[in-house]
């Protein structure tokens, strides 16, 4: 294998997927005869959606036995894969609107209950209420859970519905009857966590490479690093998508806590003994399945993972990550809108360094001058922004809120909420473009310490109250 992926290399996973998928699917759909009935044209032309409909209701007549059920979902799911973008849109469209609830057989239902007598009655027509309430559409959905891939074919229909239903309600009531769905069956008792290592199927390793969102993965050599004696990578699989990882995290178990990414990932560097280490950093976690936003289990892993390295590592101490501050920069532009992001120290420092650009004031100077990537390697320039930024970045995360209260920056949100604490702010721990781009390379150590960690989670739940070293709080008030 080359040490770089190939241009395409990505598509080629997932084309490969599709292609076993279709075949799959095939099989399944000769074995009863009289299911194939042609496919539709690409596009889905009107005159095809016809046909589309009667293919959906023969789905929930019910007629044939189990195996005739199973041909007529795969048929289905192959018509679907068989369409471009705009046939599947209108695919979509006729199940979210043609198979939705039944809204007069939920009025009725509605006026019978109110009018019961008896308790017999009353039973009876809450068993009917909630049958009229199941939408027929979640009926056939449920058939591709009996397919090879079917969970996954499921999971990916409803990032694309994510994707397109925007304020579209028709869509979005679809969405959510798979959100739903899907919810039930990956309920983290289902989940299985597993460990994975250089010797995995080529497959899996490609799916790391393809799914990473946080530290991109260069090419092989990369990926062999970061599965090394020194390393961990732990994921946690569905029984029905046994290929396909959900969430992962990777961690890397190291002497004290680091705060650089660069050289937690340095290809070159000697391998470390695990056995000595005292300190385990989570430093990517990545979701996988873009149809499971909104079901959590990203808390369970960390958990999970905690408890499976302190059993493997009894050395193991302290267990933190090395995390971006992914809306920072963001953020700051917002603030300096609203007024003064700096301190009259400060601006006379900044004010200093940005000589010459002709800046709207030192907050823009300021802006200005992290809009140019070689501000990292200017020194001059570099020490001048550090204790600005350091306090600005702690304000960030102790302060900044969104509209619902919970902490601006997602990335902090998830450790918050899982009971973890702002330990550590690093100055210029992620100099990559994408790490100076969103948090102007600051990186935060987030720190699990297992005593505190249910208190932590219980006051940011319950007040919006979030765990802080006394170093980064004393950052923050700094004025």
């Amino acid at each position: 294998m080359s040490d770089r992926a190939p241009a395409g290399f990505l598509d080629g996973v997932f084309d490969r997927t599709l292609a076993n998928l279709r075949g799959a699917w095939r099989e399944i759909a000769l074995s009863a005869r009289g299911v194939l009935s042609g496919a539709p044209r690409p596009d889905l032309p009107e005159d095809d959606v016809a046909r589309l409909r009667q293919q959906m209701l023969s789905c929930l007549d019910g007629r044939g036995g189990e195996v005739t059920a199973r041909a007529r979902a795969a048929e289905l799911g192959r018509t679907y894969l068989a369409l471009n973008p705009g046939g599947r849109e209108r695919f979509l469209r006729l199940l979210a609107s043609e198979f939705d609830t039944d809204h007069d057989a939920v009025d009725r239902c509605c006026a019978g209950l109110a009018a019961v007598d008896t308790t017999a009655e009353r039973i009876a027509a809450e068993r009917a209420l909630r049958a009229a309430l199941l939408p027929p559409r979640v009926t056939l959905l449920r058939q591709f859970n009996a397919l090879p891939e079917g969970v996954k074919f499921l999971v990916d229909r409803r990032a694309e519905l994510i994707a397109i239903a925007n304020g579209d309600l028709v869509l979005r009531g679809l969405a959510d009857d798979l959100r739903d769905l899907l919810a039930n069956w990956f309920d983290i008792g289902f989940l299985e966590l597993q460990r994975i290592t250089w010797d995995a199927p080529a497959s899996l390793l490609e799916k790391l490479m393809a799914y990473e969102a946080v530290h991109e993965i260069r090419g092989w050599t990369d990926l062999k690093n970061r599965l090394e004696a020194d390393r961990r990578c732990f994921a946690f699989f569905h029984p029905r998508m046994p290929d396909e990882p959900l969430i992962f995290v990777e961690v890397a178990l190291v002497s004290g806590i680091a705060g650089n990414i660069e050289t937690l990932l340095d290809e070159t560097a000697p391998m470390g003994n695990p056995q000595t280490a005292d300190t385990a950093i989570f430093y990517s976690i990545s979701n996988c399945q873009r149809g499971l936003v909104g079901i959590s289990f990203g808390d369970f892993l960390i958990k999970r993972v905690v408890d499976a390295l302190a059993a493997e590592l009894p050395r193991l101490k302290t267990f933190a990550t090395l995390s971006p501050l992914p809306a920072f920069r963001a953020w700051l532009v917002a603030e300096a809108e609203q007024g003064p992001l700096l301190l009259p120290s400060e601006a006379k420092t900044v004010e200093v360094v940005s000589a010459g650009m002709d800046a709207a004031g030192a907050d823009d100077a300021l802006l200005r001058l992290l809009d140019r990537p070689e501000w990292v390697d200017d020194l001059r320039i570099a020490a001048a922004l550090r204790e600005p930024l350091l306090r600005l970045a702690a304000r960030y995360l102790l302060h900044a809120r969104a509209p619902s209260g919970r902490a601006l920056d997602p990335v902090a949100h998830f450790h918050l909420s899982n009971g973890a604490r702002v330990e550590q702010l690093d100055w210029l721990g992620d100099r990559s473009p994408k790490g100076l781009q969103q948090s102007a390379g600051i990186m935060v150590n987030y720190l699990y310490r297992l005593g505190d960690i249910e208190a932590n989670h219980e006051a940011y739940r319950d007040e919006g109250r979030v765990a802080a070293s006394s170093a980064v709080r004393g950052l923050a008030r700094v004025a």
